[in-house]
């Protein structure tokens, strides 16, 4: 059974389900929170788990306005806040994935740990856009149309917001450095989100695990439901498991400065930099084509080697 809240004029229904820590489930484009029914929803075994449709989609009824990132950020942060009272773990797919990632980056108090099950953070990474051209499958219409209290007459308005969406810019690289909890980046091998993209996505995070399901494509939650959903409750139930032998996990030498922050330290390492002779070898252009090296980096760098009778090459 479920229940409506206002939340800041976006008259929202959800579901509730177990015990424990709080959990939110968001669903994707042109869908609703049935998208969980059978893969996911199990997790409310583990957790008080909750389920909302998204404005304009399931048993919420649209309202006026674009569905802009921030938007649709808004509304599941005001939902954070209202119903579950404060942080939780947060998963999204596909459309929800990128609302969740817009959350991260926005309110980062507000998201424990985070997955992202076919997600782009920006419509570039879509190797097929949303298009209003064209019929659309039967059975996502009839689906909008079993529940939506706006009616199947809606649903064309809907498919333009999503489309319309789609074309606006989304978050970038540097933003999602900035994201300071446990990630998992969870994405089918056949995907409608391209592998680059989501190979993209797992570098940015600063604290991210990569999961990519072999044989599946973005439907992977109904493709192999046992398959996903153990992974998603590995990752959000236990701890971290240090491996015999990190690289891109391996940290930094001590000897790097902490504020060099821990994107910059983690690259450092990764590209082979562990220690104060080589940095000299190399010129500030070389560092800064790694990503996570920025200009503050090297003003650090170049301050901690001057302090040593060091300096850049070149």
């Amino acid at each position: 059974m479920g229940r409506y809240i206002d939340l800041d004029g976006v008259r929202t229904w959800y579901d509730e389900r177990g015990t424990g820590d709080p959990l939110v489930l968001l669903h994707g484009g042109l869908s609703d929170s049935r998208d969980f029914t059978g893969n996911l929803d199990a997790l409310a075994g583990h957790y008080r788990t909750f389920l909302p449709d998204r404005r304009g989609h399931g048993r919420t009824p649209d309202v006026v306005g674009p569905f802009t990132g921030d938007a649709l950020a808004g509304d599941v942060i005001a939902f954070l806040e209202q119903v579950v009272g404060g942080p939780a773990r947060l998963v999204g797919y596909s459309a929800g994935a990128t609302v969740a990632l817009h959350v991260a980056v926005r309110r980062p108090d507000l998201v424990e740990r985070l997955v992202s099950i076919s997600g782009a953070f920006d419509a570039d990474g879509l190797l097929l856009r949303p298009s209003a051209d064209g019929p659309m499958p039967p059975q996502i219409v009839a689906a909008y149309a079993e529940v939506s209290p706006d009616g199947a007459e809606h649903f064309p308005i809907i498919l333009d917001k999503v489309v319309e969406a789609a074309a606006q810019p989304g978050l970038t690289l540097s933003d999602l450095t900035s994201v300071p909890c446990r990630a998992l980046v969870l994405s089918g091998d056949d995907d409608l989100v391209s592998l680059d993209h989501t190979l993209a996505l797992y570098r940015a995070l600063p604290d991210s695990a990569l999961a990519i399901v072999p044989e599946a494509s973005h439907l992977l939650m109904h493709e192999k439901p046992a398959e996903v959903t153990a992974l998603v409750a590995a990752f959000l139930i236990g701890d971290p498991v240090p491996t015999l032998m990190p690289i891109r996990r391996a940290g930094a030498p001590d000897e790097f400065p902490a504020r060099l922050g821990k994107v910059a330290l983690r690259e450092l390492a990764v590209h082979g930099y562990t220690s104060w002779a080589q940095l000299a070898a190399v010129t500030p252009a070389q560092l800064l084509a790694i990503h996570g090296v920025g200009p503050k980096a090297i003003r650090i760098l170049t301050e901690e080697l001057a302090e040593r009778n060091l300096s850049f090459a070149g």
